[in-house]
């Protein structure tokens, strides 16, 4: 067979499988590039007047339609002059801010910032005014407090809306005291001394900031105690959860026996 006869190569960038990995090459060489010089998380200020700049940026865009542009309040929402880092670290940290429509009360929901613009927008907020700051871990460290001491505290103070266990309860005009059974300890002692929705303020003359650990390690042992019976109603205690049982179990049975007459007629 002569050269002639011999098909001639095509070049690599003209098959398709030569197209695609060039692409691939491209591609992560430009990822590479967008790595090497996109500032890394590390980096983004959580504190100070940088992050509080970028917070104001942050509660303009997402906040100011109901709070105002510098957060005096509008006939929408309450003025924040005052509330402290620790109320938007709650507010937001727990997914009740923004607010998804208005009602009775603001519902835990699905928090829609990272931690890091959370706590840009603390930083800002903080500027408007003086108020509490959120805790340091030192603060919520359960295991430095008393649970029996934080359960006699809890049952004078929280227990007619929370329940004696923290599992929640209603109140009047639509609203309820949530169940504190998945609140973190820093948005438990946030809630101490910001006093969301209708729950009172409770300052360090009221509850010290050792009788808020206390507190906290007592929600946080009933947390880890596990209730007896099939669902707990309340941790209200499995002699009442078989009184239900009971009671639904001979209503059914009735409702049976009324409709088998029936069809029998």
């Amino acid at each position: 067979m002569t050269d002639s006869a011999i098909p001639a190569r095509r070049p690599l960038r003209r098959r398709p499988l030569g197209t695609l990995l060039l692409l691939l090459g491209l591609l992560t060489a430009l990822g590479g590039v967008y790595a090497a010089l996109a500032p890394s998380s590390g980096a983004v200020p959580t504190s100070g007047p940088e992050a509080a700049a970028a917070g104001k940026a942050l509660f303009q865009e997402n906040c100011s339609t109901c709070h105002g542009l510098s957060g005096e309040g509008s006939s929408y929402g309450p003025t924040l002059v005052g509330v402290g880092a620790a109320s938007v670290d709650f507010q937001v940290g727990t997914g009740r801010m923004p607010l998804a429509r208005p009602g009775a009360q603001a519902s835990r929901g699905r928090v829609q910032f990272a931690p890091e613009q959370i706590a840009q927008m603390a930083a800002y907020v903080a500027t408007l005014g003086p108020g509490p700051a959120i805790p340091s871990a030192a603060d919520v460290d359960y295991t430095k407090g008393n649970a029996a001491l934080g359960g006699e505290i809890f049952r004078t103070n929280c227990s007619m809306c929370h329940n004696f266990a923290g599992a929640g309860g209603a109140l009047t005009h639509g609203k309820y005291a949530p169940s504190l059974t998945k609140t973190t300890p820093a948005h438990v002692y946030e809630a101490l001394v910001t006093g969301p929705q209708a729950m009172p303020v409770f300052s360090d003359d009221q509850i010290t900031p050792q009788q808020k650990r206390d507190i906290i390690a007592y929600l946080e042992a009933q947390r880890q105690d596990k209730t007896p019976g099939l669902t707990g109603l309340g941790t209200l205690g499995p002699t009442t959860e078989g009184l239900f049982g009971w009671v639904i179990g001979i209503g059914l049975l009735i409702a049976c026996a009324v409709w088998l007459a029936q069809k029998a007629r």
